[in-house]
Protein backbone atom coordinates (compact mmCIF):
# COMPACT_ATOMS: atom_id res chain seq x y z
CA UNK A 1 0.00 0.00 0.00
CA UNK A 2 1.23 3.46 -0.82
CA UNK A 3 1.16 6.20 1.81
CA UNK A 4 0.52 8.96 -0.74
CA UNK A 5 -2.26 9.40 -3.31
CA UNK A 6 -3.57 12.09 -5.63
CA UNK A 7 -7.22 12.76 -4.85
CA UNK A 8 -7.65 14.40 -8.26
CA UNK A 9 -6.36 11.28 -10.00
CA UNK A 10 -8.76 9.11 -7.98
CA UNK A 11 -11.86 11.11 -9.01
CA UNK A 12 -13.78 8.87 -11.39
CA UNK A 13 -17.46 9.18 -12.25
CA UNK A 14 -19.99 6.65 -13.54
CA UNK A 15 -23.08 7.45 -15.60
CA UNK A 16 -24.97 4.58 -13.92
CA UNK A 17 -24.55 5.43 -10.22
CA UNK A 18 -22.48 7.24 -7.60
CA UNK A 19 -18.91 5.95 -7.73
CA UNK A 20 -16.81 5.10 -4.66
CA UNK A 21 -13.11 5.44 -5.41
CA UNK A 22 -10.77 3.93 -2.83
CA UNK A 23 -7.86 5.98 -1.54
CA UNK A 24 -6.71 4.10 1.57
CA UNK A 25 -7.87 1.06 3.50
CA UNK A 26 -6.36 -0.37 6.67
CA UNK A 27 -7.60 -2.79 9.32
CA UNK A 28 -9.06 0.21 11.17
CA UNK A 29 -10.43 2.64 8.56
CA UNK A 30 -11.50 3.33 5.00
CA UNK A 31 -10.85 6.56 3.07
CA UNK A 32 -12.68 7.00 -0.24
CA UNK A 33 -13.63 9.76 -2.62
CA UNK A 34 -17.30 9.57 -3.65
CA UNK A 35 -18.16 11.06 -7.04
CA UNK A 36 -21.77 11.96 -7.90
CA UNK A 37 -23.10 13.07 -11.25
CA UNK A 38 -26.16 15.37 -11.05
CA UNK A 39 -29.20 13.36 -9.96
CA UNK A 40 -27.20 10.54 -8.31
CA UNK A 41 -27.46 9.62 -4.64
CA UNK A 42 -26.29 7.30 -1.90
CA UNK A 43 -29.38 5.75 -0.29
CA UNK A 44 -29.76 6.43 3.42
CA UNK A 45 -28.29 3.61 5.52
CA UNK A 46 -26.58 2.98 8.87
CA UNK A 47 -23.30 1.53 10.12
CA UNK A 48 -23.47 0.02 13.58
CA UNK A 49 -20.12 0.44 15.31
CA UNK A 50 -18.58 2.76 12.70
CA UNK A 51 -18.51 6.54 12.31
CA UNK A 52 -18.46 8.26 8.90
CA UNK A 53 -17.15 11.72 8.02
CA UNK A 54 -18.14 13.46 4.76
CA UNK A 55 -15.98 16.39 3.56
CA UNK A 56 -17.13 18.21 0.42
CA UNK A 57 -14.28 18.81 -2.02
CA UNK A 58 -16.28 20.10 -5.00
CA UNK A 59 -19.87 20.96 -5.78
CA UNK A 60 -22.94 21.03 -3.56
CA UNK A 61 -25.14 18.27 -2.20
CA UNK A 62 -27.90 17.34 0.22
CA UNK A 63 -26.66 15.38 3.23
CA UNK A 64 -28.92 13.49 5.60
CA UNK A 65 -27.66 12.57 9.07
CA UNK A 66 -30.15 11.26 11.58
CA UNK A 67 -33.30 13.37 11.32
CA UNK A 68 -31.47 16.35 9.82
CA UNK A 69 -30.92 17.26 6.17
CA UNK A 70 -28.54 20.04 5.15
CA UNK A 71 -27.16 21.49 1.95
CA UNK A 72 -23.37 21.35 2.08
CA UNK A 73 -20.85 22.95 -0.27
CA UNK A 74 -17.09 22.99 -0.78
CA UNK A 75 -15.16 22.79 2.53
CA UNK A 76 -18.27 21.80 4.56
CA UNK A 77 -18.09 18.65 6.68
CA UNK A 78 -20.60 16.29 8.31
CA UNK A 79 -20.37 13.47 10.86
CA UNK A 80 -22.64 10.41 10.93
CA UNK A 81 -21.96 8.65 14.22
CA UNK A 82 -22.45 4.92 14.67
CA UNK A 83 -26.09 3.95 14.17
CA UNK A 84 -27.17 7.28 12.65
CA UNK A 85 -29.00 6.95 9.34
CA UNK A 86 -27.11 8.88 6.66
CA UNK A 87 -27.10 9.46 2.91
CA UNK A 88 -26.15 11.93 0.18
CA UNK A 89 -27.82 13.24 -2.97
CA UNK A 90 -26.64 15.55 -5.71
CA UNK A 91 -29.59 17.57 -7.04
CA UNK A 92 -27.20 19.20 -9.56
CA UNK A 93 -26.53 20.93 -11.80
CA UNK A 94 -22.80 20.34 -11.09
CA UNK A 95 -20.86 17.25 -10.11
CA UNK A 96 -20.35 16.53 -6.40
CA UNK A 97 -17.08 15.15 -4.97
CA UNK A 98 -16.86 14.09 -1.32
CA UNK A 99 -13.91 12.80 0.71
CA UNK A 100 -15.18 10.08 3.08
CA UNK A 101 -13.61 8.46 6.15
CA UNK A 102 -15.15 5.45 7.92
CA UNK A 103 -13.72 4.17 11.19
CA UNK A 104 -13.49 1.58 12.50
CA UNK A 105 -13.77 -0.25 9.20
CA UNK A 106 -17.18 -1.97 8.90
CA UNK A 107 -17.04 -5.76 9.12
CA UNK A 108 -19.41 -6.39 6.17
Amino acid sequence: MTNFRSVSDAMQFSAEKMKKNGLFETERMICDVYCFEPGQSQSPHTHEGSDKVYFVLRGKGKFQVGGEEKDLAESDIALASSGQRHGVSNPGPERLVVLVFVTPKPSH
